[in-house]
């Protein structure tokens, strides 16, 4: 059986504990564990963010006001991304001529992604992301760098949806449609 003390130790153990993990739940961003969707950004303009494409030029996210664009963040050695390349490729192709634009923001270094891309050839806009902090993708919303990770925009530049994790089709479609555009 419990003294007196020992119970007081463990009231401050289960207290300390309880304090802790309401900490942690907010600090967390609102998270969806069943869709990977992060809410805190919705309805929110899209920052100012200029990136190079592989020869250096650059692209302002300004630049495709008017349509709706899914911006894909990536790496050479992330496996869900490279997973999900193919279908990004034919919402692209499926999607493109209807408004809606898939622009792939590669998390790597410019050799890497050159090297991939000509083995991996994609039809959608690939630009190499800042990967000093704060990061591209951090500046989106992707403050622990999970990828792959997706930013929908609508033509307004106002972050409609994003998501962690690999991209199905039905999202996609659902994402990209002309008549909804939405989750």
């Amino acid at each position: 059986m419990l003294g007196r003390g020992n119970w007081l130790i463990l009231g401050l153990a289960v207290l300390a504990a309880g304090i802790g993990g309401i900490a942690e739940h907010r600090r967390q961003p609102a998270l969806s564990m069943e869709d990977g969707t992060d809410s805190a950004l919705i309805g929110h303009a899209v920052p100012a963010l200029t990136l190079p494409d592989l020869d250096g030029k650059l692209h302002s996210l300004s630049d495709y006001r008017g349509q709706r664009l899914l911006l894909n963040f990536w790496a050479s050695w992330c496996g869900p991304c490279l997973d999900e390349m193919p279908t990004l490729n034919q919402a692209q192709k499926k999607f493109g001529e209807k408004g809606a634009i898939v622009v792939g923001i590669a998390m790597d270094e410019p050799d890497r992604v050159r090297a991939f891309l000509a083995a991996h050839p994609v039809s959608y806009p690939m630009l190499v992301g800042q990967l000093a902090s704060p990061s591209s993708s951090e500046k989106l919303g992707d403050e622990d760098q999970i990828l792959p990770y997706s930013v929908l925009i609508d033509g307004d530049g106002r972050i409609l949806a994003t998501h962690r994790g690999s991209l199905s089709t039905s999202r996609l479609d659902r994402w990209l449609a002309p008549a909804t555009g939405q989750r």
